[in-house]
């Protein structure tokens, strides 16, 4: 159990300072991934920058993720599952749209502090997220840092199912995860506070990173 994001954040940290990342950039998924990467940041003495890729949330369940809008804008997703699970496609086709326009706002509130394509090239990568679910949003992310040619990328998160780490190591990246669980609940489970972040607290955590400057 961890006492609020912060203190996830620096327990993720003391493993990471273990890891050999010479050239270490942390890479944050808003908005709680902000506050867990603070402390991260802090401790490598590295530079961080925030990835937007927005999930798709299942109707009957907003916080379980049937699909993401990766950074690029474009759309991952499983067909076979969204069907499966009983979701028809002109509802799909709603929940997407929807996601866009939250996916374009959240782009606009962190436009300055987006990591850029040339700045992750010949870097390891530390992707930075408060907990995994499905784990749509991290592959999306994975996916996209991957076309820029990083040295290595490290999924650096507090929780995770063991299901949703095996599916992200076949990607080929590394994954710190210190609670990994077979049985699962929801991410908010795992944290004394776990309260609703607002973009404009987010950035103030982007704020407390080396090296960052951030008007708000």
């Amino acid at each position: 159990m961890f006492d609020d994001r912060i203190h996830a954040g620096k327990m993720l940290a003391e493993q990471l300072a273990a890891h050999s990342l010479k050239k270490p950039y942390i890479v944050a998924v808003p908005r709680g991934g902000i506050a867990v990467a603070s402390p991260i940041a802090a401790k490598l003495q590295a530079k961080m920058g925030i990835l937007v890729a927005k999930k798709i949330g299942h109707p009957l369940n907003p916080k379980i993720a049937i699909g993401a809008i990766m950074p690029d804008g474009s759309l991952i997703h499983d067909n076979q599952y969204v069907t499966g699970i009983g979701v028809k496609q002109e509802n799909f086709d709603q929940l997407v749209a929807e996601a866009r326009k939250v996916f374009e706002e959240r782009s606009k509130n962190y436009e300055a502090m987006l990591i850029k394509n040339h700045e992750v090239k010949d870097r390891d990568i530390v992707l930075v997220d408060d907990g995994i679910a499905t784990g749509y949003t991290m592959l999306a992310s994975v996916k996209w840092l991957k076309k820029w040619n990083p040295t290595s990328i490290t999924v650096a998160v507090p929780v995770a199912p063991t299901d949703t780490i095996n599916g992200l190591l076949k990607e080929h990246v590394e994954v710190v995860c210190i609670g990994k669980r077979d049985v699962y609940a929801a991410v908010g489970s795992y944290y004394k506070d776990f309260k609703d972040m607002t973009d404009r607290e987010a950035l103030e955590y982007h704020r407390l990173a080396p090296g960052s400057i951030v008007r708000v």
